[in-house]
């Protein structure tokens, strides 16, 4: 597919009116953390014959999780492993690899000294290892940064997607950096990422959650795409491709939104009813893809969609 790049942001709901196929939607299976919610997974990774995939573990009224790793045993379903591999106070785990080990990361939260239910900062952490019981600590993210996501191109470098808020972001902005190699991966570098304006409307904001290198070269991005409207936050999933080598990228697509999977009345909050908080994609023979997505802050579901990286790779 020909594509032109995308240099203004399109409305959110405006994208919403395009046309999606969502087919077999399904809620997946926890077990061995049995009264905990576990949500805003990161897409499922083989290592030694087996599937693992890591989730986001919390009681419903708070907001001060665990991550865990969780094996896959039945069909979508997952048990807990490894419990000495507990990363606490780590949302939003996801999951890449770079060369030969598994790269893990999660946003760690920071309590006030004087109320541990009140967060006043976060970071994202950055693990490394060649299987899951070899993850180690090795980098860190800027302050109040999340949705840090890596992927290895083509020649061997390591594109980085970053979201700053604030002065340089807005509400969350989609930055850009490539980088020689994981040791390069830290707060200050993160920070030279070039943000660029033309994915979101001021009033919008978003991010990258798993990216896959396409055989071309191009980098395919699930992220998502949010706004906040009347009383609520509305999250959708969604996808472009972009050029490493250039930057340039196609206008952001939806490919679900929670209507799309569940009609559950299930949700962390009322305001969190309209979320889904992408975990990423497995791409599939013949032009289809396995979403995996966190639901309203309390639930992980799968669906399958028609790849929309394919058609760039013909």
């Amino acid at each position: 597919m020909e594509w032109s790049p995308s240099l203004t942001p399109v409305p959110c709901k405006e994208a919403l009116c395009a046309p999606r196929s969502v087919f077999s939607p399904r809620p997946l299976t926890f077990l061995g953390v049995e009264g905990m919610d576990v949500y805003n997974i990161s897409v499922p990774f083989e290592c030694a014959g087996k599937t693992y995939l890591a989730g986001r573990v919390e009681p419903r009224g708070s907001e001060l999780s665990v991550v865990r790793l969780f094996e896959r045993t039945g069909e979508e379903t997952y048990t807990a492993v490894l419990p000495e591999m507990t990363f606490k106070n780590l949302q939003d785990p996801f999951v890449t690899r770079i060369g030969d080990e598994i790269v893990l990361g999660g946003v760690q939260v920071v309590t006030h000294p004087l109320d541990d239910s009140r967060i006043i900062s976060w970071h994202t952490l950055f693990f490394r290892g060649r299987t899951p019981k070899e993850l180690r600590l090795f980098a860190q993210g800027p302050a109040r940064m999340k949705d840090i996501r890596l992927c290895e191109t083509a020649d061997h470098r390591v594109a980085v997607f970053t979201r700053p808020q604030g002065k340089k972001g807005g509400l969350g902005r989609i930055g850009f950096i490539l980088l020689s190699g994981l040791e390069e991966l830290n707060a200050d570098t993160l920070l030279e990422a070039k943000v660029d304006p033309s994915f979101f409307l001021p009033e919008e904001w978003g991010g990258a959650n798993d990216v896959h290198l396409l055989k071309n070269g191009l980098l395919g991005v699930m992220g998502h795409w949010a706004f906040r409207a009347e009383g609520g936050l509305h999250y959708q999933s969604m996808a472009f491709v972009l050029d490493p080598r250039t930057t340039l990228h196609t206008a952001p697509r939806i490919v679900a939104c929670r209507g799309d999977l569940c009609s559950s009345p299930a949700c962390k909050r009322p305001d969190l009813i309209d979320v889904l908080f992408t975990g990423g994609i497995l791409r599939r023979e013949g032009g289809q893809a396995m979403l995996y997505t966190g639901v309203s802050d309390c639930e992980a579901w799968c669906a399958l969609i028609p790849d929309p990286f394919s058609p760039y790779e013909e």
